[in-house]
């Protein structure tokens, strides 16, 4: 009999309207995956992207959406070590396919979950968490007394950077959109607060750090403030863009770099700081041990049911949420 599972599928690029919740045949898990019941599903803005059919390559139609979740193993493939069933496990990156109940995944981006951790924490923490811990600690070399500029900064990533570059000792000023925000970000590590939408971020900058500007700036809105993120920085300072959440900056010519101050601009991505699987190992328990500890604050993730997976994407991306969204089978 063949198994099946349910599922949010689209099959055209679009909206929130284009998502369906469908039941989809569910097949038996490779050599080099295991198959999971998933127990929380996170929500990450790369989910966006690929509905829209921007983000790199786009997905092969009908697609799911989703690349995080913690779930329990049902089944694992004839060449998978170090998994059983029952094991509880999260995941992040590899193929789309977590808007579902069930799903199959390669083992190599699964990861065990320590008993003491609550799995909709952990799928509201997993990806944000894990970028922020390369963004904060091995993308660029910090040190105490550096200030930085932190765009979206009571967003998911924002508010776990700020959190961990306050614990390195580093000054953290925010932007964010709202009054509410920002009080959100300040809470979370930021030593000041920039309203964008009343002042410009460009000039605040300069005004806060005496017209010295920042050490780095990590930028994940894009088109609307990559421009004006280089003139925030310091002569050798560093231009961290991961993520384009306002649209795709436009090109670049390199010698702006060396007009603006012999500037540095990197363009990461969790697929290459997770490859490694002894890195994303450290990472991980970096970050478990963070939460454990109680230097990164995770906030109870808002809940929707998979099944309202539309409206999820639709409260997101017209700023009515603040914080992790996680999607419940």
């Amino acid at each position: 009999m063949t198994q099946t599972t349910t599922a949010i599928r689209f099959s055209e690029f679009g909206g929130p309207e284009v998502l369906s919740y469908v039941e989809m045949p569910l097949a038996a898990p490779g050599k080099d995956e295991i198959q999971i019941r998933q127990i929380a599903i996170g929500f990450n803005y790369i989910d966006v992207y690929h509905r829209k059919g921007v983000f790199g390559p786009k997905l092969p139609l009908p697609a799911t959406p989703g690349v995080e979740g913690v779930g329990e193993v049902t089944a694992i493939g004839a060449e998978i070590m170090g998994f059983a069933i029952g094991d509880r496990v999260a995941y992040v990156g590899g193929p789309p396919g977590g808007y579902a109940r069930h799903r199959n995944l390669p083992a190599a981006r699964a990861l065990h979950v320590p008993g003491d951790l609550d799995s909709t924490i952990i799928a509201a923490s997993l990806f944000k968490g894990l970028t922020a811990e390369y963004l904060t600690h091995r993308c660029v070399s910090l040190q105490p007394g550096d200030t930085v500029l932190l765009h979206a900064a009571a967003g998911g990533v924002g508010t776990y950077a700020s959190q961990w570059l306050k614990a390195l000792g580093v000054t953290v000023i925010g932007t964010a959109s709202t009054e509410e925000k920002a009080q959100r970000a300040r809470a979370r590590g930021c030593a000041d607060v920039i309203l964008y939408s009343r002042n410009d971020f460009r000039d605040e900058v300069k005004r806060l750090t005496g017209g010295k500007g920042v050490r780095v700036v990590y930028d994940s809105v894009g088109a609307d403030t990559f421009e004006r993120s280089l003139d925030c920085l310091q002569p050798r300072g560093t231009l961290v863009s991961f993520g384009e959440s306002s649209g795709p900056i436009d090109p670049l010519q390199i010698g702006t770099l060396g007009a603006k101050g012999s500037l540095y601009l990197t363009r990461p991505s969790i697929a290459h700081y997770t490859a490694d699987r002894g890195e994303f190992e450290t990472a991980a328990e970096r970050l478990f041990g963070a939460i454990r500890d109680g230097v990164l604050l995770v906030d109870e993730p808002r809940t929707y049911p998979l099944a309202d997976a539309a409206r999820a994407h639709s409260d997101v991306e017209s700023r009515r949420t603040m914080g992790a969204v996680v999607l419940l089978p």
